[in-house]
């Protein structure tokens, strides 16, 4: 019907290409526009002035023979001051920028190492949007963006770098733990020695108050009792309590059986062993 009556309608966010006998006249705006298509005049296509995103995936090697697969994205769009540049000049927009995209990224991603590649992805999109920029120019193409969205390196090289990365983690876990042990076996063995040289004081005061126990009463019974000598009281004293000793050994529940040699001789072996090393104390404390 628009035809018919010489008129077209061009919608928003597009322009159209008219031609009069086939040679380009103008470029239509949004809106509408009289067609006189009886003197000539024809639309021949219209082109979208929105922006548009192609992802473009590109493979290739590093410096350090790695083959990854880097993902950029472009944004662009036609520029409806240079519409018919766009229109006529390229015939496949998209293969064209992704011909670009895959020169800049194959010529800059090899001199880099893996690492590198990932850190510099802001510098790889830059060369990249700067080279289409200064390209797509020409034939009435603004690039808008440029994203280096992705890089993707082998399966068998991401395997590898995860398992580097947890070898290092293990590493590091392993330290922390060794020096966690090694303070506590420090700690430990600082108590042992403290307890061990606490209870090495409480073992002499021991032995010492049993000793003054043992003097006083040797004392006490031989002015209590004429006659008798502090060698005759130390024997009795030193008998009593071996047949202490030997009831409580017998009486104990949960005791191991014991072989200790028993009479009236091994009792005065004993007091004299006692006795002597009683006496020997006594001489090293003067």
């Amino acid at each position: 019907m628009g035809n018919l009556l010489c008129c077209v309608q061009v919608d928003q966010s597009t322009v159209a290409i008219r031609e009069r006998f086939g040679k380009f006249e103008e470029v239509l705006e949004p809106g509408c526009h009289c067609l006189p298509w009886f003197l000539g005049s024809q639309v021949v296509g219209h082109l979208s002035i929105r922006v548009q995103q192609l992802d473009v995936k590109c493979e290739t090697k590093t410096k350090d023979n790695v083959f990854v697969n880097v993902v950029a994205s472009i944004q662009y769009r036609a520029l409806s001051d240079s519409a018919s540049d766009a229109f006529y000049k390229l015939s496949n927009t998209r293969l064209q920028i992704q011909a670009y995209v895959f020169d800049v990224i194959r010529a800059s991603v090899p001199k880099l190492i893996l690492d590198d590649v990932f850190e510099q992805k802001n510098e790889i999109a830059k060369a990249v949007e700067d080279e289409l920029e200064k390209a797509m120019s020409a034939y009435g193409y603004e690039i808008v963006q440029t994203l280096i969205v992705d890089i993707e390196p082998d399966s068998h090289v991401k395997q590898a770098m995860n398992e580097i990365n947890a070898a290092a983690r293990l590493r590091m876990a392993a330290n922390e733990r060794a020096e966690a042990e090694k303070i506590l076996q420090i700690k430990r063995a600082e108590g042992e020695a403290e307890a061990k040289y606490l209870s090495g004081l409480g073992i002499a005061r021991q032995r010492q108050a049993i000793v003054d126990g043992l003097r006083d009463s040797v004392l006490g019974f031989s002015v209590n009792v004429p006659g008798t000598t502090a060698k005759d009281v130390m024997d009795m004293v030193l008998v009593t309590q071996y047949f202490d000793t030997m009831k409580e050994i017998g009486a104990a529940s949960k005791s191991s059986t014991v072989f200790i040699p028993h009479g009236p001789g091994a009792v005065r072996d004993v007091a004299a062993q006692i006795r002597d090393g009683l006496l020997q104390g006594s001489a090293h404390q003067h």
